[in-house]
């Protein structure tokens, strides 16, 4: 039945008013109000379909994205759209293609490495999609071990040239997105060398394609790496691999803003900071970090829909069945990953604020904080997509068999999103970074000089290290700052006692290694103390309405005592709290579910997604999912005939007992 609303009676539960839900999902009123006239404008243009995406070829489906940017694009400037409104509609058009790196990465690049020159030069062409980058960075060898980077840079001061070249198979250029196929331009990350010396590894900007025909230029082997994981997916994008030969590119075209090669060879530092090329790191995975809690709210808002529409066992005298959502153990896997994607949604905020005030210390040669920005943008980049990933497989499987077919919208959405897990830093490299920063704050307590911003709570060392939790009844876990203490308390505890176990080793490298699922363990409590904390904060500023916040209240109670639930080996271990208080945290968990059910259905509509976004029949807004799930079977290309292309070749002869006759 068309029109009719199977949600609707769950949305008469709402204890809130979901409109300015939306507004506190979407940061602000602006937000909201671009956010949902662009998603809108997306999902009414048939241009832009995607239903039958995971049964296309993977040529057909390439050549199907290719025409969705380009028509993307045509559309942002026949309606002239902002920065912001475009990258909402890329957003919202919901396809992996060229054009997520050449602006996520291609542009911010050249912004923060290049000179003022070099960016007159090349972001007019970049900004008019004249030219289309990539960056090209990760080789067949070496990802996360940048310093391991095989490509080299040679300088040629005879002719006033870098020559570029792959001198190995494993320097191949491995993975970048939109060098397979697309990609005109090149950020090519390589060993820079000058008269015989080695000088790190820096950027340069090559052209790969000729802009008249698309041809490779000469000395370049350009190719995509082949069909990844899952349906349409990640297979959307042309990830590539491209060798070098003695490619040669003019002396400019290396990204100087820090450093430069005079004309004579010389490599010298510029005035500006080295420390600036952090901006474009931080922008980058504080933004990961918000595709993080899209994409796990995506996936619980479809598991909670779901959960809501199927019934299962326990009917009565004839009676419906039960929802499937007011089953505690169906609460206990989904709520979690709920408040996992709000508190996410609110860390990320507050990293795109401090991506914007660690630039402004930059820009005031103020480079105080960098080490603990870094160690926070990467261990929160590993911790939301590690969950994140998690999450989203975990919500495939709460929508039982049905989450397993494409049209759920779930394997895809899986499969698009696990690469989050290795680019931009393996998770497990970025939490052993972590550590390594944590480590040396430890070290240094002694030497008077207090620690900054999220490691802040280690200047308060002795007292943490004395503390235990006073809750007495279940309801004093909703107190922030009782939460806040045990949680501080905890990390402090693991990271105090990873350093006593190094300081036991005579070669601190090889305690590293020794300690390293330790050290892994003590990061990733550091990060899961400052989400908490960010969501304590949030709650501490002015939300609109009162029952909002109230549900945020819940919301994050849910999220950090599921936490202490999940690792209460972490807290009895360290004494932080005792088994009789962990037991009152779980009391007061199961109540939050209680009070959070109600409102299940209103929270996930709360992030303001179409139909067209969520690409899900189990996640439809209005619920109407069995009618829906049996029309799209009889779409599937397997069913344009009734009886199966093959049938007289192998079926007749196996049922005949023909197969001795039968040509195979």
């Amino acid at each position: 039945m068309e029109g009719v609303d199977y949600l609707a009676a769950e949305r008469k539960k709402a204890e809130f008013d979901v409109e300015e839900m939306k507004i506190v999902w979407a940061g602000s009123r602006h937000a909201f109000e671009v956010s949902d006239r662009i998603s809108k404008l997306v999902a009414n243009d048939p241009a832009f379909r995607k239903d039958e995406r995971t049964m296309l070829p993977r040529k057909e489906l390439f050549k199907n994205t290719l025409r969705k940017a380009t028509y993307a694009w045509k559309r942002i400037n026949e309606l002239r759209l902002s920065e912001e409104e475009a990258s909402k509609l890329r957003f919202y058009v919901d396809e992996p293609s060229f054009t997520d790196l050449h602006w996520g990465m291609f542009v911010p690049a050249i912004k923060g490495q290049g000179t003022d020159e070099q960016q007159r030069k090349w972001l007019p062409l970049a900004y008019k999609m004249q030219i289309i980058g990539c960056y090209a960075q990760t080789e067949l060898g070496h990802g996360s071990n940048v310093q391991g980077l095989e490509t080299t840079a040679t300088f040629d001061p005879q002719t006033d040239e870098f020559v570029i070249h792959s001198p190995t198979l494993t320097s191949s250029k491995w993975w970048p997105g939109g060098l397979g196929k697309v990609s005109t331009h090149g950020l090519v990350y390589a060993r820079l060398i000058t008269d015989g010396q080695e000088h790190g590894i820096h950027g340069f900007i090559v052209q790969l394609r000729s802009l008249e025909d698309h041809k490779p230029l000469p000395g370049i082997t350009i190719g995509d790496i082949g069909m990844k994981f899952g349906n349409g997916a990640y297979n959307t994008m042309d990830n590539g691999v491209l060798r070098f030969d003695h490619v040669r590119i003019p002396r400019d075209q290396m990204l100087m803003r820090v450093s430069r090669v005079t004309r004579e060879g010389k490599v010298v530092e510029s005035d500006v900071p080295r420390q600036l090329v952090y901006g474009t790191m931080v922008f980058v995975r504080q933004t990961i970090v918000q595709d993080a809690s899209c994409a796990l709210s995506r996936a619980v808002c479809i598991a909670t829909r779901y959960s809501a529409v199927r019934r299962q066992f326990g009917s009565q005298n004839g009676g419906p069945e039960t929802q499937v959502i007011d089953y505690k153990t169906q609460q206990s896997r989904l709520f979690p990953l709920l408040a996992s994607a709000y508190a996410f949604r609110f860390v990320g905020e507050w990293l795109n604020w401090l991506y914007m005030d660690v630039m402004r210390r930059l820009q005031a040669n103020e480079f105080s904080t960098l080490p603990e920005v870094h160690a926070c943008t990467a261990g929160l980049k590993s911790l939301t997509t590690s969950v994140t990933a998690d999450g989203i497989e975990e919500c495939r499987k709460l929508c039982g068999g049905h989450g397993y077919l494409c049209t759920s919208g779930l394997p895809e959405l899986f499969a698009v999103y696990v690469p989050a897990c290795t680019y931009e830093g393996d998770n497990i490299v970025l939490q052993l970074q972590v550590a390594r920063i944590l480590m040396k704050t430890v070290s240094q307590l002694s030497s008077g000089k207090p620690p900054v911003g999220t490691m802040a709570y280690l200047g308060r060392i002795e007292p943490l290290m004395q503390y235990r939790c006073n809750v007495q009844k279940a309801k004093d876990w909703m107190n922030p700052n009782v939460v806040l203490e045990a949680f501080e308390a905890r990390a402090a505890r693991m990271s105090v006692s990873c350093a006593q176990k190094l300081s036991k080793f005579s070669n601190p490298e090889e305690g590293f290694a020794e300690l390293s699922a330790d050290l892994v363990e003590a990061s990733v409590a550091h990060c899961q103390l400052i989400v908490v904390s960010k969501f304590i904060e949030k709650l501490q500023q002015d939300i609109p309405g009162k029952r909002v916040k109230q549900q945020l209240e819940v919301l994050c109670g849910i999220y950090s005592l599921a936490l202490l639930h999940k690792h209460q080996g972490d807290f009895l271990a360290t004494s932080c709290v005792t088994s009789k208080q962990a037991s009152l945290a779980n009391d007061q968990l199961r109540e939050l579910y209680t009070q959070v059910r109600p409102n299940a259905i209103a929270l996930v509509d709360a992030f303001n997604y179409t139909d067209h976004f969520l690409g899900s029949i189990l996640g439809r807004y209005d619920g109407n999912v069995y009618p829906k799930l049996y029309e799209a079977a009889w779409k599937d290309p397997l069913n344009e005939s009734v009886v199966p292309d093959g049938y007289h070749q192998y079926i007749r002869p196996l049922l005949k007992q023909q197969l001795r006759a039968a040509k195979l």
